[in-house]
């Protein structure tokens, strides 16, 4: 079942708990959407923007390690508006966001002790009996889960791990020459079918990105022009979604940042380290941690032996807890004398896609309206449900 999920999740997340696309208007307001706005028959998750909506959809996914069909009839994937109907099992899941809620509040003051995630573990069933096999094997360490610990071995400095990052993308004056690049490659994820179409991505110093894939059913396309950024895609419930101050816009500057490295120092604040050796398939990576300018939390991930960043972790929040975001980058490539990731993998509790480069252009003429507010995503072909 949770093969499945990652196939399904993203392409059925938006309608978990009863919601069905209630218009196929576009939006003309840059203001956020709610959540009610968008989808029917939302009775709980209401008053919060559909991104942090379908993120919430994610977070439930991933604590149950199903796909959101699993709430839903069978007939819901064929036809969109069967996602608005009751059945027992989103009536159940309803009454657990209330009794989370109602924990949170009475017994911890409304912080978000208890999630979900809490007692599910990634399973459909919480376990009540302990498991005697997890406690006596030594588990698997999970990278993502470590944090600062008072009595981690003494290593580099922020900085001296920072500087080694920039001298072997090339040193901080080859990186300040790469002004702009173009690449080709392609995509694979949930919206491609898994299947890989192509992809381009152009970049602009400083902070300006836009990555289009011209997936089966039309373009997806996520565009930051260095203060605001924008979603079109014929996947999402809207075809064209503003990103939101916050996560949303954290994530997209830090992308576009990453592409220009020069300033990575000024990118993120408040930079510490004092984590606890770990590991990514074999190889030690050195972790730094820093806060983006809307108040995200980041880890970067270093190898320690080449010093490149082997994984970026950052976080977001949304009414029923948080949930990471993922994104491991490998096959550097120099260009223009300066080394630039050219296999990614976007790893996310609605899905998973992975992006190739296979040529990139260096320092070539750029026009603005490549990073401007794209137009609504139209579909070329029906989309399958």
């Amino acid at each position: 079942m949770k093969a499945v999920t990652r196939q399904v999740t993203g392409i059925a997340v938006a309608y978990f708990m009863g919601a069905a696309i209630a218009s196929s208007q576009q939006p003309r307001a840059e203001n956020p959407l709610m959540a009610e706005q968008v989808f029917k028959n939302v009775k709980v998750l209401k008053g919060i923007p559909v991104g942090e909506f379908m993120d919430t959809m994610g977070f439930f996914a991933a604590s149950l390690g199903l796909n959101c069909v699993y709430c839903h009839v069978e007939q819901s994937m064929e036809n969109w508006d069967k996602f608005a109907e009751d059945v027992p099992r989103k009536e159940t899941a309803r009454a657990m966001i209330l009794m989370v809620n109602a924990i949170n509040k009475g017994s911890f003051g409304g912080r978000r002790a208890l999630t979900c995630y809490s007692c599910h573990r990634g399973a459909e069933h919480p376990k009540v009996v302990p498991s005697l096999a997890d406690q006596y094997t030594v588990p698997q360490e999970d990278p993502n889960e470590i944090e600062i610990v008072k009595d981690a071995p003494q290593g580099p400095s922020a900085d001296q791990i920072l500087d080694k990052y920039i001298q072997a993308l090339g040193g901080a004056q080859r990186l300040a020459s790469l002004t702009t690049f173009a690449g080709q490659g392609t995509y694979e994820g949930y919206d491609s079918y898994h299947v890989k179409v192509p992809l381009e991505i152009y970049a602009q110093a400083p902070g300006e990105r836009t990555i289009i894939a011209h997936t089966q059913n039309g373009d997806s396309t996520t565009t930051f022009d260095g203060h605001a950024g924008w979603v079109a895609a014929v996947d999402k419930p809207v075809h064209l979604l503003p990103l939101l101050p916050g996560p949303e816009l954290d994530g997209a500057r830090l992308d576009a940042d990453l592409c220009f490295p020069a300033g990575i120092k000024q990118a993120l604040a408040q930079w510490r380290n004092g984590f606890p050796v770990t590991t990514i398939e074999d190889r030690e990576v050195q972790v730094l941690q820093g806060i983006a300018g809307g108040g995200s939390r980041v880890k970067l991930y270093f190898d320690s032996k080449t010093g490149l960043l082997a994984r970026q972790l950052r976080y977001t929040n949304t009414i029923v807890g948080t949930i990471p975001i993922q994104i491991d980058y490998s096959d550097y490539r120099e260009v223009a004398g300066v080394k630039m990731p050219f296999h990614w993998i976007v790893t996310w509790t609605g899905g998973q896609s992975t992006m190739e480069l296979n040529a990139v252009q260096a320092n070539v003429s750029m026009e603005a309206a490549k990073f401007s507010k794209p137009a609504p995503a139209v579909v070329t072909k029906a989309v399958a449900r």
